[in-house]
C-alpha cells in the first residue's frame, strides 16, 4: 500500500527537511504524514484512524490533545508567552519544580530544567563533573555508562550511550567506558524483572579496579532501557549498582527520561525498582510531550555544595542553563500533565493494568520462529526478532510497515518492535494491537 500524502507538500519541500533518525530516502520516496491527533489515535494524510502504539515517541502517556493541557497552554501563550530563564523568574517554574520533587524519591528535590532528554544528561554530566571539582576532587571526570543504554543525541548521550549505531559514526566523545548490557542467555521471555543477571553489576567491580574511583565521576544507567528494546533490569541488578557506588565515592545516575510519571506503574523508574540514585534525568511525559522540556533533579546534598561554594550572593553558583530552560509554556503544560496523572490515578491504573498487559505482549511467543526474546515492565514492551537475510534491522522496518498499514504505529529499532501503549488503553485495544502484531510478523517471519 502506497502512502503518497495527500497533501499540499512540493518534492522540494520534502527534499529540504533532513529528518531525524528517519531513512530519509525511503521516506521521501513514500511518505507517512500525520495530520491530526486526538485520544489514542493519529489521522494519517489519507483520513486513516492510527492507534498510537507508542504513545508517540513514550511522550503521550496521557493520549492527544488532553483538554487540560490543551486549556493551560492556551491561557498561558496569551498571558505569558516567554520569560528569560537567566537572573528573572516566573511563578509557574517553581510551581512545576515543587510539583515534579513530589514525583520523586526522597532527597531528590533540586530541579534544574533543560529543553528536552540530551540536554537533561548533558546537564547531568556536567553537574557531576562539577561537582567533584568542587569537592576538591577535580580528577573525577570519567564516566561509565552501559552497553544499549540510550542517554540523547548530544555529544555526551552519544560517548555514555552504548548502541553501536549511534556512536560509530562521530568518533571519539567524552572519556567513557560501558558496562554489560543485563540480557543474559537464559532470560529470554522472562515476565517482568529476570530472577538471574544481577551479577553483570559486578562488572563495576573490575571497571573501578582499571580506572580507579579517584577518576570516575558517575555511573549513568537507564533503569529500564527503552530505545534498545526495554531491557529490564533483573533482581537485585541496580540494588548492587547503588551499593558500589555508595562503596566508591561515585555518583549513580538514573536516566528516566522515559520511565518517570508512570509508564513504570510508579511514579518513576526508581520508585519501581526500589532505588534510589543521585540525579535523575526526565523528559517526555513531564509535558506529555505537548511542548519540549526536560529536567534534572539533584539530590539536596549536591545543591547545597555549589551554593556553599558560590562566592558572593549575586555570583552564578553554576555557568549552566540554556535559552529555553524553564520555558512558561512548558511549565504550564507541565503542570497541567503532572496534575491529570494525579487526579485521573493513572500511575495505579498502569500498575493494575500491567498484568493485562503482560499477557497480552506474551501470547505472542511462538507465534513465529522470528521472535527471539520478549520482555515488559508497566506498560511497555520490546520483542527481539531473528535477523532477516543477514540484515538486524530490515525485519523489524517491514513489520512496523505492515502495522502501519493495517492503523497501527509502533516503533522498529536494530532487531526490535517496542510497544507503549496511552496509560488509558482499554483491554479490548491491547488485544486488537497485538493481534495485528502477531500477524505482521507471521508475514515476514
Amino acid at each position: 500500500m502506497s502512502h503518497i500524502a495527500k497533501t499540499n507538500l512540493t518534492q522540494a519541500q520534502l527534499d529540504a527537511h533532513w529528518m531525524a533518525y528517519t531513512g530519509n530516502r525511503q521516506f521521501k520516496k513514500d511518505p507517512r504524514i500525520i495530520t491530526a491527533a486526538s485520544g489514542h489515535y493519529y489521522t494519517d494524510a489519507d483520513g486513516r484512524q492510527i492507534f498510537d502504539g507508542l504513545s508517540g515517541l513514550w511522550t503521550c502517556g496521557l493520549g492527544h490533545s488532553v483538554p487540560a493541557i490543551n486549556e493551560a497552554v492556551a491561557k498561558q501563550v496569551k498571558t505569558l508567552d516567554y520569560s528569560p530563564a537567566f537572573q528573572f523568574g516566573h511563578e509557574k517554574s517553581f510551581q512545576l519544580a515543587e510539583k515534579i520533587t513530589e514525583f520523586m524519591p526522597a532527597g531528590l528535590n533540586r530541579v534544574f530544567f533543560t529543553g528536552s532528554g540530551s540536554e537533561s544528561v548533558d546537564t547531568a554530566l556536567k553537574v557531576a563533573r562539577a561537582y567533584w571539582r568542587k569537592k576538591g576532587m577535580g580528577t573525577k571526570t570519567k564516566f561509565i555508562g552501559r552497553a544499549k543504554g540510550y542517554h540523547g543525541a548530544g555529544i555526551s548521550g552519544f560517548s555514555v550511550g552504548g548502541i553501536p549505531a549511534n556512536r560509530i559514526l562521530y568518533g571519539q566523545g567524552l572519556e567513557s567506558y560501558h558496562l554489560p548490557h543485563t540480557q543474559v542467555p537464559g532470560t529470554e521471555f522472562s515476565k517482568g524483572m529476570a530472577d538471574t543477571g544481577k551479577e553483570r553489576a559486578e562488572e563495576l567491580l573490575n571497571m573501578i579496579a582499571m580506572h580507579d574511583a579517584s577518576n570516575i565521576a558517575a555511573v549513568i544507567v537507564e533503569p529500564m532501557s527503552g530505545s534498545a528494546g526495554v531491557i529490564v533490569p533483573p533482581k537485585g541488578y541496580l540494588q548492587r549498582l547503588r551499593e558500589i557506588c555508595d562503596q566508591h565515592n561515585i555518583l549513580l545516575i538514573f536516566d528516566e527520561v522515559i520511565t518517570a510519571f508512570g509508564r513504570m506503574g510508579a511514579q518513576s523508574g526508581s520508585e519501581a525498582f526500589g532505588v534510589t540514585p543521585d540525579i535523575i534525568t526526565m523528559a517526555k511525559q513531564v509535558t506529555n510531550g505537548v511542548i519540549p522540556m526536560g529536567a534534572a533533579v539533584f539530590k539536596q546534598e549536591i545543591y547545597d555544595t555549589f551554593m556553599d561554594t558560590g562566592g558572593a550572593e549575586y555570583m552564578l553558583e553554576i555557568p549552566h542553563g540554556y535559552t529555553y530552560s524553564s520555558h512558561p509554556i512548558a511549565c504550564a503544560a507541565g503542570l497541567a500533565s503532572l496534575e491529570t496523572i494525579r487526579s485521573q490515578g493513572l500511575i495505579e491504573r498502569v500498575h493494575q493494568m500491567s498484568p493485562t498487559w503482560e499477557n497480552h505482549v506474551h501470547s505472542l511467543k511462538g507465534a513465529s520462529d522470528a521472535i527471539t526474546d520478549i520482555r515488559n515492565y508497566g506498560f511497555a514492551a520490546g520483542i527481539t526478532l531473528a535477523a532477516a537475510d543477514g540484515e538486524p534491522a530490515k525485519r523489524p522496518f517491514q513489520i512496523a510497515m505492515s502495522m502501519w498499514d493495517k492503523g497501527y504505529y509502533v516503533r522498529y529499532g536494530g532487531d526490535t518492535i517496542q510497544l507503549a501503549p496511552p496509560f488509558t488503553t482499554e483491554e479490548s485495544e491491547m488485544s486488537s494491537l497485538i493481534d495485528a502484531l502477531g500477524e505482521s510478523i507471521k508475514k515476514f517471519g
